[in-house]
């Protein structure tokens, strides 16, 4: 009998996650990894937010808080919101949680019933729909195309709404192509949501400020005001302000919805820690300038990656609009012989023989539901980088 219930065994581990341990387990075994798997900042978080943690635990704000956050951390987004977004929320109206990921889970747990669906462009972050399947729905992926920039179609959309669909996920930059929505695309998606009162959107902005060539960041609750009170919008501080490991995610939405995820987090995580959540009221009320800097560095390290790639035998790499992955095309590839003699037959077999070859470890496309690519982080540095391209431009040319 499996000690595993049901529900967990619709899911799977996320493949991220895998990857990255893979990579850890060769380098301790001393081999010369580079690892461009994790969606993580190789930015330091800057001294203003450490020093107010450190701040809030000289004076002894380590106690519990309101499960789902402090008021004078709902206070501060309730101000980013509106600074940045154009966006009007009350306290009542924010919920905050120990990361993104969880806020994202509570607001699925706490709304979807068994046969509900959850529209998901794909590619996509690889826990939505693993989520979706945790809290009982049934994830529809709906496949999106490069030449459209890896973005949902209007068209699309409105195909694949029925009346079963309960959510629609957006996510903008995107993990993993790092394509982001215009105005006019969010505002085509937002009129056909507006034909449809019973679909809810959620819209994952975490990598709102990591857009590049003058590109405008919108949120759809801000292109199109109708979707106001079905829409939840959900941010945090781990990518801006290179503090994924504070865990502090946070979301503005409707009332009723709020007060139902305020119901969840009270009998599962509780609130996220506290010195935490100091770190995070001034990290959105402090100094902003340091974000323009690491965004001129991300544009830099894209440009130098996606040029790289471009010269390698075989594969394709689009030039996303924002986010720190570039999500090349390896189709050209499939069907040759890795030096191991093992013929490539997916992206898989692609991103395995890589990390076999060359020590580069990449997530293969399949995990985020859309192949033949596969992702890069280039959240690292420009020498490890170009160490890393040229080795994956040694092993292209070595394929037969």
């Amino acid at each position: 009998m499996s000690l595993e219930s049901a529900t967990l065994r619709r899911v799977k581990p996320s493949a991220t996650i895998a990857v990255s341990a893979k990579a850890r387990a060769l380098q301790a075994a001393g081999r010369k990894v580079i690892a461009l798997s994790a969606g993580e900042p190789d930015f330091d978080t800057p001294d203003n937010i450490k020093d107010a943690a450190i701040k809030a635990i000289r004076e002894g704000k380590t106690k519990y808080t309101d499960p789902d956050g402090m008021p004078e951390l709902k206070a501060a987004i309730c101000a980013k919101f509106a600074r940045e977004n154009g966006l009007t929320y009350k306290p009542s109206q924010i919920h905050i949680a120990p990361g993104g990921k969880p806020v994202i889970y509570n607001a699925l747990v706490a709304t979807v019933s068994p046969g509900d669906e959850v529209i998901i462009p794909a590619p996509y972050w690889v826990s939505y729909p693993d989520m979706v399947l945790l809290a009982g729905g049934e994830p529809r992926p709906v496949e999106t195309r490069a030449a459209d920039g890896f973005k949902l179609q209007a068209a699309d959309l409105e195909a694949a709404i029925t009346p079963k669909t309960k959510w629609l996920i957006l996510n903008s930059p995107s993990n993993p192509s790092g394509g982001a929505y215009t105005r006019a695309e969010l505002k085509a998606l937002a009129d056909v949501l507006m034909r449809h009162p019973h679909v809810w959107v959620l819209t994952d902005d975490m990598y709102e400020h990591l857009v590049f060539d003058d590109f405008e960041f919108t949120t759809i609750a801000q292109v199109e005001p109708g979707l106001y009170d079905r829409t939840l919008t959900m941010n945090g501080v781990s990518k801006a302000y290179a503090m994924t490991g504070w865990r502090i995610g946070y979301a503005g939405g409707p009332e009723p919805l709020i007060k139902a995820m305020g119901k969840m987090i009270s009998q599962t995580t509780s609130n996220a820690s506290s010195i935490s959540q100091w770190a995070a009221v001034e990290a959105l009320n402090g100094p902003q300038d340091f974000i323009k800097t690491n965004q001129k560095l991300f544009q830099q390290r894209r440009d130098l990656v996606v040029s790289m790639l471009n010269q390698a035998n075989g594969l394709r790499c689009p030039t996303p609009e924002g986010a720190f992955y570039v999500y090349p095309s390896c189709e050209a590839l499939l069907g040759k012989t890795a030096p191991t003699g093992k013929v490539i037959n997916s992206d898989e077999d692609f991103a395995s023989e890589l990390l076999e070859a060359e020590g580069v470890a990449v997530v293969h496309g399949a995990a985020f539901g859309l192949s033949p690519f596969f992702r890069i982080s280039y959240a690292t540095s420009n020498d490890i980088l170009e160490d890393a391209c040229q080795r994956i431009q040694r092993f292209c040319a070595s394929l037969k």
